[in-house]
């Protein structure tokens, strides 16, 4: 027998009950020496969800957030437990490449779920490993070094000594710089992932190769250490340092004006003039009294795009194949501006290079000086099946 409240509910075309809320899962690092990395984007993940009124399409959204620890297996199990346990609609994050590489198959071949990553861009998932269910809102890990690599060639950089962590990213950076970088290699050394934080010995080898310059990749805790240990060495203002992932308003505030001057490469930059990026910095400075860095603004991106699905789809992500035919239309405002996506689903955008400065507050910050590449396609796409 009907009760009076569902007799109202069918009289009006109202639904009986209430709808259920779209269920989003984030992996990232919320403990140990990379946790302000984790940190980072889950403070832009709630401000998103902020800026969205805590719904999307009209329907109420809740984040689980899961804690990789740093470790690849950990990450696949947290993976899962999304997944299996919680059965989310969609899942993004992950900081780490070799975490993503774990996790990839239990989300998106298993599980059937949605993954965005909101950092890690490997090579085998822009390639050959790339999946209907997977989506990028950052880069594939080549295209920052290359965008590097092509603004050295250009400014006439005749040698560099190259340095990276020994694991998946790592090789990766190594690879795009010497993608578009024609010069001499005077040395290349992966270290040892993540437990090296002496330097000491790869320093002593680039003060006697004499190259133009130093490239390095070294995220969060490590790019500290190393950028610490290379004015140390004295090798500031001997041999420029040109660096990816490793100076950033994650570490600037340890690295402090050791870093003034540095040149990095970046698809966002938090001074980019569009106003949705305008409104993001803004807020986030307020709320938390230091810049949003990278991993900040494609987290955010993240939540936008799984939004601008659910908007057109009335808050109805039951269809995975109309969820991922909207979020192939990149039907929102990214913080990077707007970009499309290529054929296996990383973004074709612009990189950008930024120096490492003081505001006029005084707070230590990066700001754009160059357009690197405009319209950039990562190296993989076409070894995607995916056409």
């Amino acid at each position: 027998m009907f009760g009076t409240a569902t007799i109202a509910a069918l009289a009006f075309g109202l639904p009986a009950v209430a709808q259920t809320p779209i269920k989003i899962g984030f992996v990232s690092t919320f403990s140990g020496p990379q946790a302000a990395i984790g940190e980072d984007m889950r403070r832009s993940v709630e401000l998103a969800k902020e800026h969205l009124g805590g719904k999307m399409g009209g329907v109420p959204f809740e984040i689980i957030y899961e804690d990789d620890q740093f470790k690849p297996d950990v990450g696949k199990a947290r993976s899962e437990k999304l997944v299996q346990q919680d059965k989310v609609n969609v899942i993004a994050g992950y900081i780490w490449s070799n975490v993503l590489l774990a996790s990839l198959k239990s989300v998106t071949d298993e599980g059937d779920t949605i993954l965005i990553s909101s950092n890690a861009g490997p090579s085998q998932i822009a390639g050959e490993l790339c999946n209907k269910h997977f989506f990028s809102t950052s880069w594939n890990n080549d295209q920052t070094p290359m965008a590097m690599g092509q603004y050295l060639q250009e400014k006439g950089v005749k040698s560099l000594y190259l340095m990276a962590g020994n694991y998946a990213a790592g090789k990766d950076m190594l690879a795009g710089v010497k993608r578009t970088f024609k010069g001499e290699i005077k040395g290349e050394d992966l270290t040892k992932w993540p437990d090296q934080l002496d330097f000491s010995a790869e320093l002593a080898k680039i003060r006697a190769a004499k190259p133009d310059g130093i490239f390095i990749f070294y995220p969060g805790a490590h790019g500290v250490q190393f950028l610490q240990q290379y004015v140390q060495a004295g090798l500031k203002g001997q041999i420029p340092l040109y660096q990816v992932f490793s100076i950033d308003a994650i570490t600037l505030p340890q690295q402090k004006e050791l870093a003034l001057g540095t040149l990095g490469a970046q698809e966002w930059v938090n001074d980019l003039p569009n106003d949705a990026n305008k409104k993001y910095v803004a807020d986030f400075k307020k709320k938390h009294g230091v810049y949003p860095s990278y991993y900040g603004a494609q987290s955010y991106d993240s939540i936008m795009l799984i939004a601008s699905a659910a908007e057109a789809l009335k808050g109805d992500l039951s269809n995975k194949d109309k969820v991922r035919a909207e979020m192939k239309k990149a039907n929102f405002k990214s913080l990077r501006g707007d970009f499309k996506y290529n054929t296996n689903q990383f973004p074709i955008q612009n990189f950008y290079i930024q120096e490492a400065v003081k505001d006029p507050e005084g707070m230590m910050t990066v700001k754009t000086i160059a357009t690197a590449v405009k319209d950039g396609r990562d190296p993989y796409y076409e070894k995607c099946p995916m056409k």
